[in-house]
């Protein structure tokens, strides 16, 4: 099978090695995206909703160069530095997957790399249909 990678151009892609996505065959796995902006910085700095937003756009992207849309998640994990963010990042995931319904597991950590971030999101996907031509 074809292993395919996905690049957002986040400049952590390039420094430490890795891809935003990787499909082989139908599977996609979106690593652990955070609020990143197209100019490098934190977006929301303080606002874990509008973090959340940012990391599924970021994510809603690499699943379209995969792909794949939102219909083809299966699985989402959210970390948070704040348990209690959970419910407003919950309120931004359902815009993305309330029509999948895929499982979702959530989390706290004690930090990221970056201190501004509050939340990163990671998905994994499955592709059941025909690709487009």
């Amino acid at each position: 099978m074809e292993r395919r990678l996905v690049f957002t151009g986040s400049p952590m892609e390039q420094a430490i090695g890795f891809a935003r996505a990787v499909r082989v065959g139908p599977h996609i796995c979106v690593g652990g995206t955070a609020p990143i902006g197209p100019d490098g910085k934190t977006v929301g700095v303080g606002d874990a909703a509008r973090q959340a937003e940012r990391c599924y756009e970021i994510i809603g992207k690499a699943l379209a160069q995969a792909g794949a849309g939102w219909g083809d998640v299966v699985r989402t994990r959210t970390l948070l530095t704040e348990i209690e963010d959970w419910r407003a990042v919950a309120e931004v995931r359902k815009r993305y997957c309330l029509d999948a319904k895929p499982v979702e597991t959530i989390m706290q950590v004690v930090r990221f790399v970056n201190p501004e971030w509050l939340v990163e999101i990671e998905v994994d996907a499955v592709v059941t249909r025909a690709p487009t031509p």
